[in-house]
């Protein structure tokens, strides 16, 4: 894909986590990736493909140095989306940390085929270092996991550990910059290209099939809690939309200047989301509250049929923002929104209408 820069009562989602928290981490793997040159890894201290006979692979990170003498068998996946990448790879994870939902092993639907007859533990809450010392990993991932350096430091005493390189936020690093990372850290490098360059060709084929919607306006919006506002930036859910061409809005342009990947907005004025294109993101596959918002049907979006709304799973697939989400989003998201571009104000838009928000 075009390198770009990569919430509900979300409280409820993640077993009481306070929501600006579940913000900042439903931003992992937000940033867009950073190009690679020369054929060298960003990550690397040197670039290789896969592990040789008796050479070993160093990672530079924002904790220092991890390196691995060989590909990594046993994983602790303590991202919280980190095992999208693992399993894309046919790596089951021996461990896998909670984020929110109820699915089993915290394994969403578009990666459950992938995990097989595979049972990890499922890792709750703060990290239990003797539960990770437990499972006997060679390698934990913590990149996206927000862990402190007093916790790498242990962690690194069980196994050796990969975290985000230093350039890059705790939940800042990109879904091919990880998958690339966690490729060569398992001995898989050319198969995490495949999977990458696969992704990249089904966003690469819609943009191709619409080439007008380069240059419109999209927003993914939300109303969680009381509050109404809009996903920025670097934020997963507004890096969907630049991959597809979409652009943000003025209004919200001015607000990614000052605020960091989603913006709260005056419940009286609802002008920013106003955009030739309004996807909503809930994790409700109803939408009373959005409904009931007043000024929502005083925005063009709502009038004349041009919004999408991405409900529970939907929602979760666009947080995750992962080398396993992002296409199982785009493939239950692009025939709704050629239906809110078709230019008719009457056609209806299949999940708007099912969540109870069509005019």
């Amino acid at each position: 894909m075009r390198k770009v820069g990569s919430g509900e009562s979300m409280a409820d989602a993640c077993n009481g986590m306070k929501r600006r928290e579940l913000l900042v981490r439903m931003a992992a793997g937000v940033s867009g990736a950073v190009a690679v040159s020369a054929g060298l890894d960003p990550f690397l201290s040197f670039g290789r493909s896969a592990f040789a006979a008796g050479e070993e692979l160093r990672f530079d990170h924002v904790y220092g140095e991890t390196v691995l003498a060989k590909p990594a068998e046993r994983v602790v996946s303590l991202g919280y989306n980190v095992h999208d990448a693992l399993l894309a790879l046919d790596i089951a994870p021996v461990g896998i940390r909670q984020w929110f939902g109820n699915q089993p092993y915290g394994v969403w639907p578009w990666a459950q085929s992938h995990l097989g007859d595979a049972k990890p533990q499922l890792i709750s809450g703060e990290v239990s270092m003797e539960v990770v010392a437990g499972l006997q990993p060679d390698l934990i991932v913590a990149v996206g996991s927000g862990i402190s350096k007093d916790e790498y430091d242990v962690l690194s005493q069980i196994a050796p550990v990969l975290m985000q390189p230093k350039d890059k936020a705790a939940y800042g690093m990109g879904w091919d910059d990880l998958t690339r990372m966690i490729g060569q850290a398992v001995g898989k490098a050319e198969l995490a290209e495949k999977r990458i360059a696969d992704v990249e060709a089904k966003f690469q084929a819609v943009r191709d099939a619409h080439p007008d919607w380069k240059g419109m306006t999209a927003v993914c919006a939300y109303n969680f809690g009381g509050e109404t506002g809009a996903f920025i930036g670097t934020d997963t859910r507004a890096t969907f939309l630049a991959e597809l061409g979409f652009k943000p809005t003025q209004k919200i342009l001015s607000l990614s200047e000052t605020q960091g990947f989603y913006a709260r907005l005056s419940p009286e004025d609802l002008a920013p989301l106003d955009a030739d294109l309004l996807i909503w993101v809930s994790t409700s596959d109803k939408a009373p509250d959005i409904q009931a918002l007043p000024l929502r049907k005083t925005l063009r979006a709502h009038s004349e049929g041009r919004e999408v709304f991405a409900g529970e799973v939907m929602a979760a697939a666009l947080s995750f923002g992962s080398i396993l989400s992002l296409p199982y989003a785009l493939d239950a998201l692009k025939d709704d929104i050629v239906l809110a571009l078709d230019g008719d104000p009457e056609t209806p838009v299949i999940s708007s209408t099912a969540a109870g928000l069509a005019p």
